[in-house]
C-alpha cells in the first residue's frame, strides 16, 4: 500500500504528519498505531512492528510532502521537493555516469535529474536498512524507454513525479524468489 500526501506543513509537523499516514496505512491490517505499538529498530535504526514481522513499512517526509509505504518484502520510500540541487553532494553521492548524465542534461532540468536519482538512491538504502552508511556513489541509475535501470539486483525501482514536476516520489522493493 502506498500513500502520499502533498500539503503544507510546517517544519516541525511534518515527521507527525508522516507518521500519521502511517497510522491510516495500517488500518486495514487492523493494527492501531499508537504509542504503545511495540517498535524494534536495526543496528543502522531502521524501524518495525515487533508484533507484525511480515509487515514491512517506510515513510519519508520533506517541504510540502509525506509518503508512506507497506509492503510484505523489504521496501523503501523517499519523496523530496524539486529545489535546486548542491553540486558537492553530486561530487560526493553520484557515480561518475551519474553525474555526466546531470551535468550534461540541459541546464532547466538538472534539478529534476538530481532529484530522480537521488531519491531513488535513498529508497535503496532504506529497504535495505542500512541508511547513509551505505556509499552512494556505488549505486548507478539511469533511465531509458520510461524504464529505471539499476546495477542493484533483486530490487525493483517505481518512481512518481508530481504536482507539474515539483515532488518526486521513490520507492524501493525487494523481490524475493519464491521458486526455490
Amino acid at each position: 500500500m502506498l500513500m502520499i500526501s502533498i500539503k503544507d506543513i510546517p517544519k516541525k509537523e511534518q515527521h507527525t504528519h508522516a507518521h500519521n499516514l502511517l497510522r491510516e496505512c495500517l488500518k486495514p491490517f487492523n493494527i492501531d498505531y499508537s504509542e504503545s505499538i511495540a517498535i524494534t529498530k536495526n543496528r543502522y535504526g531502521k524501524p518495525s512492528l515487533t508484533e507484525y514481522p511480515n509487515i514491512k513499512y517506510n515513510i519519508s517526509h520533506a517541504d510540502g510532502i509525506a509518503s508512506c509505504i507497506i509492503s510484505d518484502v523489504e521496501c523503501g520510500i523517499d519523496c523530496e521537493n524539486v529545489r535546486e540541487y548542491r553540486p558537492n553532494v553530486l561530487k560526493r553521492a553520484f557515480s561518475d555516469d551519474e553525474r555526466n548524465m546531470i551535468l550534461s542534461a540541459p541546464e532547466n532540468q538538472r534539478d529534476l535529474l538530481f532529484f530522480s536519482l537521488w531519491t531513488l538512491k535513498e529508497s535503496y538504502i532504506k529497504a535495505i536498512g542500512i541508511g547513509l552508511s551505505f556509499p552512494l556513489n556505488e549505486v548507478n541509475f539511469s533511465f531509458a524507454d520510461g524504464k529505471i535501470i539499476s546495477n542493484i539486483k533483486n530490487y525493483r525501482f517505481r518512481q512518481y513525479i508530481l504536482k507539474d514536476k515539483k515532488y518526486i516520489v521513490s520507492i524501493c522493493e525487494q523481490i524475493v524468489n519464491i521458486s526455490a
